[in-house]
Parts: structure tokens; C-alpha cells; sequence
């Protein structure tokens, strides 16, 4: 299961940056709240976006402002150490494993917290070579990558379940768009993946354990989410922009999958993804209803319905998979397109519908292609 949070209240808006410091008091739930941090975005009716020193976006519902005022220093990013101190007073007992982009704040082994940041340094290689290659233009994150691991699900489900609420038991971690961390914990304690004279005391042990083909899908999972961090902070995607879910989704679904085998994780990015391939085969002999495109394109829906989503993910991946090898100049200018989206500005069903065909051609003859060159992939 896949969850990026949006928790966006704020109206129609229009965008508005500026270098100086916005210090706000809101009070939510009979509480003051003191933030500080870089305006964004001031919406029609007052209420305001701020992105904050650590990579955290608030959203500043006019109800909610109790006061605000603004200085003239422009809002600094915290250094990896600024950050990893306020995340040592916020995670008591927790340690922090330092790599090059990314700060694993872990109460788990060292070693595991060593796995993470090797295999999550890999994964960001991969996905910067691969847009670079295609000559788009990233940028190096404006805050460091931060990643929480807890021990067990235990204390991780005490923790994201202030955010992810019920669904926390079936998610085993998440990328959060509000405070831009990945959450999850230790995978090897996954009852399922442990086999007599499992340990876990160094990282061979641990990748050993986690490239047997039963943990296949958990590993898919947090680097699908390591993916969503990564497009967001590196400038494929804008935070609280308008991105279809169909895009989103099927670009982490098509990295998700690591070689652990091999010393660089990823030896062939964009390989077939078998489960998502049976299930858009399955999808289409039910049969597939004539307007799936459409409904895939046009709206988030699909992928957020429960009943829903097992197709829709499985026909996002699919939809990806077949324009970045059918159509990749086009694909790329829809991709940059997308990455140009102003925050808290939505489009409607027809705006993006008609985006996609000005991108891709007439949707019927497109839809027919997808299918036919999809139906020859193994």
C-alpha cells in the first residue's frame, strides 16, 4: 500500500515568494502554535503556505491565524547538524547516521541504519543519472533527506499514527509531503521475512536477508517511498502542486524495485515490474472499460478508492513504462510541464485531460497503442 499525504486546506491560490522570514502564531486545536519560515504561497481568503527551516510545509488556514509578522532575513535551511540536533530533542534516545544527502534518525541497529543510507544513497544516484541522461535538469535538495527508522512496528504505528490514523498497520512506511521525512522501521523484524539463525548484526546480514524473494515487495515499497522524496526535492516534482497521481505513482512503481544482489542496488532501471504487469494483464481481461485512460488521467480518484487502486497502480506503472519507451520527447515535455506547477493551484478533470492529449495526441489512438505494446511486454 502507497500513501503520500496531502493535507491541504487553503483555497484557491495565488503564489507569492518572498526572501523574508514569516514568523506566524496559529492556534490549532485550543493550542498556540509558534512557525517560522518562508512565505510561499497567500491565498485568496488570507491564508498562507510557509515552508520552515527543516523542509516542513504549513498550510495557515485564515481561521486559525492568531497573528503573524515578517523580517527581513531571509529563511535559512538548517544544516545536516541543526537538523540532526532538533531531531535528537524531538526523538529522545534516538541515533543519527549521517550520509551525503541523507540523515537516518534511527533508535534501530546501526548496521540497519548503515543499510538504509547506503541502499537510499543508491536509489538517489540511480534517479538523478537517469533524468540527467534525459537532459532534465535537477537540482540538489534544499534540506537534507531525512529518514525516521524505529525499531519495531510497535513504536512505529505509536508514532505515524497521529498522521496515517487506522491505516498505519497496513503501511510499513511512508513519505510525507507535509514534513517531507520518510517514516518506516526495521524490515528485518518482520516476522515473515525471519528464518532460524537470522541476525542482524551487520549489513551483509541484512541485505543477505532482504533479497530473498519473500521480502521482495516490503524492500519495493520504502523505495518507492525513498523515490517520492527524492522527485520532490530534487525539482521533478513540487510539493503541494498539482501532479496526477498516475504520473507520481508510476514513476516510484517504476523505480521501486532494487537489484540487492548487486553492490549498485539498480543494474537495469525500468526492468519489467512482474507484479505490476500481472496485474494490468488481469485488469485488461476482465475486461478494462473503454474510458480507463481517460478516468486514469483526468482524476486521483481511482488511485485513491480501495477498491480501485490494485488496477489503477498497476495500469499507472503500465502507462509510464509504455511512453517513457514509446514516446520519450513527449513524455519528457510533459514531465518538465508538470514540474512548472504553481502550489495550491488545481486543475479540474478537462484541464488536465486536455493537457495530456496536447502532450500525447488523440486519446483513443494512444489508448489503443498502450495496449497493444503493453500485451507484447514480459
Amino acid at each position: 500500500m502507497r500513501l503520500c499525504l496531502f493535507l491541504i486546506s487553503i483555497s484557491l491560490a495565488c503564489p507569492h515568494f518572498a526572501a523574508a522570514v514569516e514568523h506566524v502564531v496559529l492556534r490549532q486545536n485550543g493550542e498556540e502554535v509558534s512557525v517560522a519560515g518562508r512565505l510561499l504561497v497567500t491565498a485568496e481568503d488570507d491564508g498562507m503556505l510557509l515552508l520552515s527551516a527543516d523542509g516542513s510545509l504549513w498550510t495557515v488556514p485564515p481561521e486559525e491565524l492568531v497573528r503573524h509578522k515578517h523580517d527581513d532575513e531571509p529563511m535559512t535551511p538548517l544544516s545536516s547538524e541543526q537538523l540532526a540536533a532538533r531531531l535528537r530533542r524531538e526523538l529522545p534516545g534516538f541515533d543519527i547516521h549521517v550520509t551525503q544527502h541523507y540523515l537516518i534518525c534511527h533508535n534501530t541497529s546501526r548496521a540497519y541504519a548503515q543499510w538504509c543510507g547506503a541502499l537510499f544513497e543508491r536509489l538517489y544516484k540511480a534517479f538523478t543519472n537517469f533524468w540527467s541522461r534525459k537532459d532534465f535538469d535537477l537540482h540538489e535538495p534544499e534540506f537534507p533527506l531525512v529518514a525516521v527508522v524505529f525499531a519495531d512496528q510497535a513504536s512505529y504505528a505509536a508514532y505515524a499514527g497521529k498522521e496515517l490514523g487506522d491505516a498505519v498497520n497496513a503501511i510499513i512506511g511512508y513519505y510525507s509531503l507535509r514534513s517531507n521525512r520518510m517514516t518506516m522501521y526495521d524490515l528485518t523484524g518482520v516476522e515473515a521475512l525471519r528464518r532460524a539463525g537470522d541476525k542482524r548484526s551487520s549489513a551483509a546480514q541484512i541485505n543477505q536477508m532482504l533479497a530473498r524473494p519473500e521480502a521482495e515487495r516490503t524492500v519495493a515499497t520504502i523505495i518507492h517511498e525513498a523515490t517520492h522524496q527524492i522527485a520532490f526535492n530534487c525539482g521533478l516534482q513540487t510539493r503541494y502542486a498539482d501532479i496526477p497521481l498516475w504520473l507520481s505513482e508510476g514513476v516510484a512503481i517504476y523505480f521501486e524495485t532494487p537489484d540487492l544482489t548487486n553492490s549498485k542496488g539498480w543494474r537495469t532501471i525500468g526492468a519489467v515490474n512482474q507484479v505490476r504487469l500481472a496485474g494490468f494483464r488481469e485488469y485488461l481481461a476482465r475486461p478494462r472499460p473503454a474510458d480507463s485512460l481517460a478516468t486514469l488521467v483526468s482524476s486521483d480518484e481511482r488511485l485513491r478508492d480501495p477498491k480501485q487502486s490494485g488496477d489503477a497502480y498497476a495500469e499507472a506503472w503500465a502507462l509510464n513504462y509504455f511512453l517513457i519507451r514509446q514516446r520519450p520527447k513527449q513524455y519528457l515535455a510533459y514531465v518538465k510541464t508538470l514540474s512548472e506547477k504553481k502550489q495550491l493551484i488545481w486543475d479540474d478533470a478537462d484541464g488536465r485531460l486536455r493537457e495530456f492529449t496536447q502532450a500525447f495526441g488523440d486519446l483513443k489512438q494512444l489508448d489503443a497503442e498502450f495496449v497493444r505494446q503493453m500485451a507484447k511486454v514480459r
